[in-house]
């Protein structure tokens, strides 16, 4: 059985973000970028593994938001 999940990003730099991200993409990982949000779907085996995961995702998004948000307002 697979478990899913959807994080949504929405802002108007939300693709520098999802750019920023991607390369650490796995294979259960797909990314969507939209006009002012990303959608990036997730599927996991094991609730522990998904969750992991999205903590992960979670985590680097917020540093990377960070980071464009600094470098936008320069």
């Amino acid at each position: 059985m697979k478990i899913k999940a959807k994080i949504e990003i929405i802002g108007a730099r939300a693709d520098l973000v999802a750019k920023s991200l991607m390369p650490d993409n796995m294979d259960n990982m797909k990314t969507v970028i939209k006009e002012n949000h990303v959608v990036t779907y997730l599927e996991a085996e094991k609730i522990g593994s998904l969750i992991a995961t999205v903590d992960d995702y979670l985590m680097n998004a917020r540093a990377a938001q960070e980071v464009v948000e600094m470098v936008v307002n320069l």
